[in-house]
């Protein structure tokens, strides 16, 4: 019965990835990474803001902060200056200089190259061990820098997921995460994370689902949908499309 149930819901993942691949195009990640401490500050800047602040945020560190050791050494006043764009600089400051000693200390250096040779299980439970480094920041560095076929769970893919009822209604996107672990098809896992974000950006969105106009409509259990018509799936290329971790620089 598990097992079927598992098969049932990977075809239906499965199936859900190609028609957004239809509808929104295939995403393709590039060959040349950024290195994955570079990709751990800008996700962990990402947090609880949009992609474009969180974009600026992180060009600015670099720009007045030329390495990570003068990140870690700056005037906390200068760091949260640096980095208030990106919002919630008081909290963001202190945790990247946290996380940036805890690399020295670990590695005596302020890199993680030594992750490209570590499971991923290994890579989760390390920056998970790091102060204000949850699940989905950990998959995103990953995806987004190491290149492993990880799906990371944000908060809109959390909702997409529970809209279309892939998962159990999974209470929390660390839920999900693990819930979606063996679901996502081999070599999928950029392709629809990236999707699901512009999907959750652009039409199931938190408060205003634009479910009218949805091509999922006939996949989706969500109680509150409301009654599409045919006009399809509509992209207009704005913020929505802009991803932030495809814009990490060195």
């Amino acid at each position: 019965m598990v097992v079927t149930l598992d098969r049932r819901r990977k075809s239906r993942v499965a199936r859900l990835a190609r028609t957004l691949e239809r509808h929104l195009g295939t995403p393709r990640q590039e060959r040349r990474l950024p290195p994955p401490l570079s990709m751990l500050i800008a996700t962990i800047l990402s947090q609880n803001t949009s992609d474009k602040n969180s974009h600026r945020a992180y060009r600015e560190l670099r720009r007045r902060f030329r390495t990570w050791h003068a990140v870690a050494a700056a005037h906390p006043a200068s760091l949260r200056a640096a980095i208030r764009v990106g919002g919630m600089a008081n909290q963001k400051g202190p945790r990247i200089q946290k996380v940036l000693k805890s690399i020295r200390d670990r590695y005596g250096r302020y890199s993680l190259e030594d992750l490209r040779a570590a499971p991923d299980e290994d890579v989760i439970e390390l920056l998970t061990g790091l102060d204000g480094v949850g699940v989905k920041t950990a998959a995103c560095v990953l995806l987004f820098s190491l290149g492993r076929d990880v799906f990371p769970v944000d908060t809109h893919v959390h909702r997409v997921c529970n809209r279309l009822g892939i998962v159990e209604a999974c209470p929390t996107p660390e839920k999900t995460f693990l819930a979606m672990r063996g679901l996502v098809p081999k070599g999928k896992a950029y392709s629809l994370h990236t999707n699901m974000i512009r999907f959750g950006r652009s039409i199931c969105r938190s408060a205003s689902p634009a479910c009218e106009r949805c091509p999922l409509f006939d996949e989706c259990v969500y109680p509150g949908k409301r009654r599409r018509s045919r006009t399809g799936l509509r992209t207009s290329g704005a913020d929505h499309d802009f991803m932030l971790l495809d814009n990490v620089e060195a």
